[in-house]
Parts: structure tokens; C-alpha cells; sequence
């Protein structure tokens, strides 16, 4: 009986450092984005209003960090906006250790149904595919895109 208190006691406290460690993640998008703000490619001179900014149609590029228990990680997102709608989506994962490498390739393998189609101002992924970590990194591209794509 005790080594089963031991196990949930510890299940416990890691799943309290998980939480503890996403909402510094999505507090803080500082921390969660890349020095350089990552870098952006217009394709097209036309601009689009989504539901909550004015943005230029094209292709965007940016870099999401965040941090697992192993350490920093990061995604890479492109997207092609069309009327402020993402019509296109890339995403590229740096999968250090083979647990990062599993949930990052669950994340990619998935993504494409809860984006594609959607207005860029409405994107706020919480989970895809048991990876909630990654989303975080996710994220933290989605918004300096907007930034950059604000036009």
C-alpha cells in the first residue's frame, strides 16, 4: 500500500509542475517565442481582415519555444494566409529526445484539421494528439505571426 501512495504522491507533484510550467509558458510570450521574432515572406501585396486585425495575405514564418521537462524545445510554423484565414500550415518540430520526438510527430500529424480553414485571430490550440507542451510552442509562432502579418 505505500509504495502505491509513493507512486500517486509523485504522479501528483510532476502533474503540478507540468500545469505550473504551462502557465508560465502562456503567461509569458516572451519566453515562448524566438530572439529574433522569427522571419516572414509576403507573397502577395493584398491585405485580409480577420475577425480581430487587418492582415496581408502570404506566407509567414516563425519560430515557438517552449519547455518540457527535458528542457527547451521548439516548433518551426509556417502559414499561408488567405483573407486572414490560414489556408496552408507547416510545422516543423526540433525533437531533442525520443519522447519530444513522439508527441512533436503526434502534434504535426494532426494539427492540419484544427487550423487549416480557421481564422488566424481564432487559433488557440490547448492539446492535439496528448501533446499539450508542444501547443504551447505552437502558439507562441501563431501570435508573432499575426504580428508580422498585420498590415
Amino acid at each position: 500500500m505505500r509504495a502505491r501512495t509513493r507512486r500517486t504522491t509523485g504522479a501528483a507533484l510532476a502533474g503540478i509542475a507540468v500545469i505550473g510550467g504551462l502557465a508560465a509558458c502562456s503567461a509569458d510570450s516572451t519566453v515562448a517565442t524566438d530572439d529574433d521574432g522569427g522571419s516572414t515572406t509576403s507573397e502577395e501585396p493584398g491585405a485580409a481582415t480577420g475577425s480581430a486585425g487587418t492582415y496581408a495575405d502570404g506566407e509567414y514564418m516563425a519560430e515557438g519555444e517552449y519547455t518540457t521537462p527535458g528542457g527547451q524545445e521548439s516548433v518551426t510554423v509556417t502559414v499561408t494566409l488567405e483573407g486572414g484565414v490560414v489556408s496552408a500550415l507547416e510545422v516543423e518540430g526540433s525533437g531533442g529526445s525520443p519522447n519530444t520526438q513522439r508527441y512533436q510527430g503526434e502534434f504535426i500529424e494532426n494539427i492540419d484539421a484544427e487550423v487549416v480553414g480557421k481564422s488566424i485571430d481564432d487559433l488557440d490550440v490547448s492539446k492535439v494528439a496528448g501533446s499539450s507542451l508542444t501547443s504551447g510552442g505552437f502558439n507562441s509562432a501563431i501570435e508573432t505571426i499575426k504580428s508580422d502579418a498585420a498590415s
